[in-house]
């Protein structure tokens, strides 16, 4: 395959991911990814479920690299990446069957971890999942000695991201209709978490 960005972490996680993700997602038709960066995820994920039709999405900055990595190596199914800031009220269109980021929560800002669960709130189908991967604290402490060297690295580069207490994004699920229906621990320390929304309408 013929990449113009690649990350090593996206290629050493995707199996394992894949592995949960597969059969989670048997019955879903459409997938909204937030965060694609370089589209590895996707074309790896939408190769091994051709049936579901996966939305890859990214701020405007990073679509042009996203846009050359998915036509050179992605699979009918992926769908043209759309800009999305999470901030913004200008969502790709719903409902989704479900929705996918990896590695997102502890780069963006809190504020941003809050507009995009409330933006889940708002897209995400009745019954539809909402999967998120990457590393979170338990109480407020880290599941290993890497992961707060990690923290100590995110927040000197940037005060506003850091690796996220599992309770504070749980409760922004809940306020957003969703329930906490699986917690995966994956390799190198990080989490696979899934919520799904109930069939009644959330009130965000």
């Amino acid at each position: 395959m013929n990449w113009t960005t690649y990350s090593e972490a996206c290629a050493r996680n995707q199996r394992p991911i894949l592995e949960r993700l597969a059969p989670l997602l048997a019955n879903s038709c459409r997938l909204l990814e937030i965060g694609s960066g370089t589209g590895q995820h996707a074309v790896h994920f939408s190769a091994a479920m051709p049936a579901l039709g996966w939305q890859p999405t990214d701020l405007a900055a990073n679509l042009a690299s996203l846009r050359i990595n998915l036509a050179r190596n992605g699979c009918d199914n992926i769908l043209p990446p759309l800009e999305l800031d999470v901030r913004t009220e200008r969502w790709p269109a719903g409902p989704w069957d479900a929705v996918f980021s990896a590695n997102t929560l502890h780069i963006v800002g809190w504020s941003e971890v809050e507009a995009l669960m409330a933006g889940v709130g708002r897209v995400l189908a009745p019954g539809g999942l909402l999967c998120v991967y990457g590393p979170f604290r338990y109480g407020g402490d880290y599941s290993s000695p890497s992961n707060a060297e990690f923290d100590r690295w995110l927040r000197l580069r940037d005060p506003h991201s850091g690796i996220r207490d599992f309770e504070a994004v749980d409760a922004l699920a809940r306020a957003a209709g969703l329930t906490l229906e699986h917690d995966f621990a994956m390799p190198a320390n990080n989490q696979l978490l899934v919520w799904r929304r109930g069939a009644a309408a959330s009130s965000i």
